[in-house]
């Protein structure tokens, strides 16, 4: 039998032509503005084509109150966690210089070797005990201290237990990781803010990595015992979590001790301990955004990595000032300390005095957290004294569970600012 043959140029054709159908067949269930990818789409893009993680990262309940207040006149603003002072110059001067020298370069990305020495300096003096320079990695602040050890610990369909009230970038740093922040609400007594610990423990999930402890805590001052933080590190150790410790307002207490008490107390080399920490409260540099993470040394290039693909390291004349403010800060966050001492009295006394406020002290931090009587939501309320008070306060509602009701109210601040603001309040809450 003859085998027919088909010339090569009629068989490129037909398979040219085969191509072309079929390209048209496939065409045909496009979308028209995918045809052509020059044409406008249909429809703008949504909240819904972004990730859940980012759509779900909360507005901060602060900001709503500081922007229905921020431009008016003669407001005392006390709703912010910063106090009123101004950078010390042998701080900015630090800076100055590395700047005059030059010093505008990328550099570390753990930080430079001046700086960690400089952390281990501080950290031994202020803790009693040595610790390597290869526990310290300076951040770009102490927000992305605390998103760099969520980031390490915890992702979707983990949970991080809280006790609430609880600063809200905690929770939110969590939930934009892909976890879950469950809040522990604290109890209010006449003997101040206290955390039950078999709360905290019949939290604990499979599904739990980690527990966040704010001690001296925003909002309301809480202050561990070393008894409880050995509590909170058993429960811990017991079911293999980590801790990510905010003893950011360590140095803040008001018992005449140098600081409070810390994990850094009743820890072993192995416990799994994540150290958030910043220069911002202690000297007066919320606007430099430094800060530190201290975590095992094994972790460096972890940590590293990290830093690399976020904001490839913090500015080295930040980083100056930083060494100054470590090495030479002490008789001003002596300074700092004693004027916020002064402050909580002005504010306990002043507002205790209207018989509607009964909240004790706090102990430690440079808030105090209050609920007045006959109120019940902190956000109106807050509002309500920005327009007829003009003063400035933090919605209770703004913390999680449990601050509902109550108003954070900042006394890191000069002292005839802080007796004006008290009796424009007292009027208010006469009122009511």
């Amino acid at each position: 039998m003859l085998r027919q043959t088909v010339p090569i140029s009629l068989w490129c054709r037909m398979l040219y032509l085969t191509a072309m159908t079929r390209s048209f067949l496939d065409m045909s269930t496009i979308p028209a503005a995918s045809k052509n990818p020059t044409a406008p789409l249909a429809t703008p893009p949504s909240a819904s084509d972004l990730r859940p993680e980012a759509t779900s990262a909360p507005p901060s309940g602060i900001v709503d109150v500081v922007n229905h207040g921020r431009t008016k006149p003669g407001l005392i603003p006390l709703w912010v966690g910063e106090g009123d002072l101004s950078t010390p110059a042998f701080i900015t001067d630090a800076a100055t210089r590395s700047l005059a020298d030059g010093e505008t370069f990328y550099t570390y990305q753990r930080g430079i070797p001046e700086l960690r020495e400089a952390l281990a300096r501080y950290d031994e003096r202020v803790y009693g005990a040595p610790t390597s320079t290869e526990r310290f990695f300076v951040t770009g602040s102490g927000m992305q201290a605390v998103q760099l050890a969520v980031r390490m610990i915890a992702g979707v369909g983990d949970e991080v237990l809280i006790p609430t009230p609880a600063w809200p970038n905690f929770g939110a740093a969590i939930g934009v990781n892909g976890a879950t922040a469950v809040g522990v609400p604290m109890d209010f007594g006449n003997n101040g803010v206290t955390l039950d610990l078999d709360r905290l423990a019949a939290a604990v999930t499979p599904r739990t990595r980690a527990l966040a402890i704010n001690s001296p805590a925003n909002p309301t001052g809480w202050t561990a015992s070393r008894e409880e933080l050995a509590g909170i590190l058993a429960l811990a150790r017991k079911h293999g979590l980590w801790i990510i410790a905010d003893e950011i307002y360590g140095r803040f207490v008001y018992d005449g001790a140098v600081r409070a008490p810390s994990f850094k107390d009743v820890m072993d080399a192995n416990d799994r301990i994540l150290f958030v920490q910043t220069m911002s409260k202690n000297w007066a540099m919320t606007g430099w955004r430094i800060g530190w993470l201290e975590a095992p040394a094994q972790f460096g290039q972890v940590i590293e990595n990290l830093i690399q693909y976020s904001t490839s390291g913090s500015p080295v004349f930040v980083q100056r000032a930083a060494i100054a403010a470590l090495d030479h800060g002490d008789s001003f966050v002596s300074h700092q300390i004693d004027r916020a001492r002064q402050g909580r009295d002005i504010v306990v006394n002043g507002l205790r005095a209207t018989g509607k406020v009964s909240a004790p002290a706090p102990a430690g931090a440079f808030y105090y957290f209050f609920k007045v009587d006959g109120t019940t939501d902190s956000r109106a309320f807050a509002i309500r004294l920005v327009d007829e008070a003009n003063v400035g306060l933090a919605p209770g509602a703004a913390f999680g569970g449990g601050g509902g009701e109550g108003l954070r109210l900042c006394y890191a601040r000069r002292h005839d600012d802080l007796h004006e603001a008290i009796a424009r309040l007292q009027r208010v809450i006469a009122a009511i």
